[in-house]
């Protein structure tokens, strides 16, 4: 664990770095392309996926109303990526529901709104100029968190970066690793509790913080052109609703 002067030193060097950092959501098939390329060296290069002739990784996930693809640019060149998926209702897909659906389906079900991080990705050099550039890219699921009022953040993996997420966010283990295809080794699912840790991790992580008008820019709408905030919102409502008519039947009976 850093002590508070590693901690300010830290935070001070990502913050510096985000001066020359610009979000941009994925829209055109030109930036989803350049996407799909960068995952497809990254993910091979650490043996994540067979081999494929198109050079791109890319799945029907990234087509949902509710994707949203993240480039992370520094100094104007694509640098890393993440895909966020946001979900408070059965019907809203999740990549990670189908390995864990067990685990998910009954948060979904009672109107837990939840951001689901997947395909973080960057490139090799920028990886060995900025050892940080993972924060800075996760960064954008907690502007997602405050845009949608988040309950979660999910996101999964290898067995042996359990603790790493453990110490970098707080996060806890909601299931041990399971098969993850396309993946090739086996994943577990690691949570953020958005409500319990949102102070700590903003009196840690001060570069988290945002303004409406930065978490509009990237949210307003998916990569796929919808605007769910609405929609979302009212999931959550009617999951809420729903468990709260059955607790009183329960009780009534």
């Amino acid at each position: 664990m850093q002590d508070k002067g590693e901690a300010s030193t830290f935070a001070g060097r990502v913050t510096d770095l985000l001066r020359r950092v610009e979000y941009r959501r994925a829209d055109t098939a030109e930036e989803k392309q350049a996407i799909f390329l960068m995952r497809y060296e990254g993910y091979s290069r650490e043996g994540f996926i067979e081999p494929n002739a198109s050079g791109m990784f890319t799945d029907p996930d990234d087509d949902c109303p509710n994707a949203w693809l993240i480039g992370v640019y520094i100094d104007s060149a694509l640098a890393s990526s993440i895909r966020l998926h946001v979900a408070s209702r059965l019907d809203h897909v999740m990549p990670v529901t189908r390995s864990f659906p067990d685990i998910l389906q009954p948060k979904l079900s009672v109107g837990d709104l939840i951001i689901d991080a997947t395909r973080q990705v960057s490139r090799l050099e920028f990886t060995r100029a900025y050892p940080f550039l993972p924060y800075v890219t996760m960064r954008s699921a907690f502007l997602a968190e405050d845009y949608f009022d988040a309950d979660f953040i999910t996101a999964t993996c290898r067995a042996e970066y359990q603790l790493a997420f453990k110490r970098m966010y707080g996060a806890m283990r909601w299931s041990t690793p399971r098969p993850f295809p396309p993946l090739t080794r086996p994943h577990a699912l690691m949570a953020y509790d958005c409500k319990a840790q949102m102070d700590a991790t903003r009196a840690r992580y001060p570069f988290v913080r945002s303004t409406p008008e930065e978490r509009r820019a990237l949210f307003g709408l998916s990569s796929n052109g919808y605007d769910l905030l609405a929609e979302l919102s009212a999931g959550r409502r009617a999951g809420r609703r729903a468990e709260t008519i059955e607790q009183s039947t329960t009780c009534a009976a």
